[in-house]
């Protein structure tokens, strides 16, 4: 595992996000605008040097990356809640947008900070939350914050399930 920061990042891992960053927006349908948001990637630092990337897109697609290599990806294509968690997220994202700087550089979180990437047809924004010190003067953010913590407590769902299932048929 290379170190970055403080974090220690497989290969796969640095390759996975990189992808889900670069995902062409030609992949959904519509007539998006220049600054339609269709897909969001957010950096989430755990206890014990985890850190979770979260991808969601407007068509509901939600997958957990995480910095050893693993992943929880295709829970989209058996559970309607995640996907109606994911699109409201992606939805309701292009509020952050004034929040937010364009930027080409996609350098991982340092400490507790969540990094939040907003995938757009006119680039890729970036801004940052620091959980649990979220302003009253940043609704925006508060708003996104509560949104893609819903994603996660689905995701959290969808894999319980899952886990429930396997167990069922061993």
């Amino acid at each position: 595992m290379a170190t970055t920061d403080r974090y220690p990042v497989t290969q796969k891992y640095l390759m996975t996000r990189s992808q889900a960053l670069n995902f062409p927006i030609s992949f959904f349908q519509g007539d998006f605008k220049k600054n339609d948001v269709y897909g969001i990637v957010i950096d989430i630092p755990m206890p014990n040097n985890v850190l979770t990337t979260m991808v969601c897109f407007i068509n509901g697609a939600a997958n957990l990356y995480f910095n050893n290599g693993g992943e929880y990806t295709g829970a989209s294509q058996k559970y309607r809640n995640l996907v109606q968690a994911a699109h409201n997220l992606v939805a309701n994202t292009g509020i952050l947008l004034k929040k937010s700087e364009k930027t080409t550089q996609f350098d991982l979180p340092r400490g507790k900070v969540h990094n939040v990437f907003l995938l757009t047809k006119g680039g890729i924004y970036k801004t940052e939350f620091r959980p649990g010190v979220i302003p009253d003067t940043e609704p925006e953010k508060r708003t996104v914050y509560v949104l893609y913590q819903r994603v996660l407590n689905e995701l959290r769902n969808c894999q319980l399930k899952d886990a429930a299932a396997a167990r069922k048929n061993r």
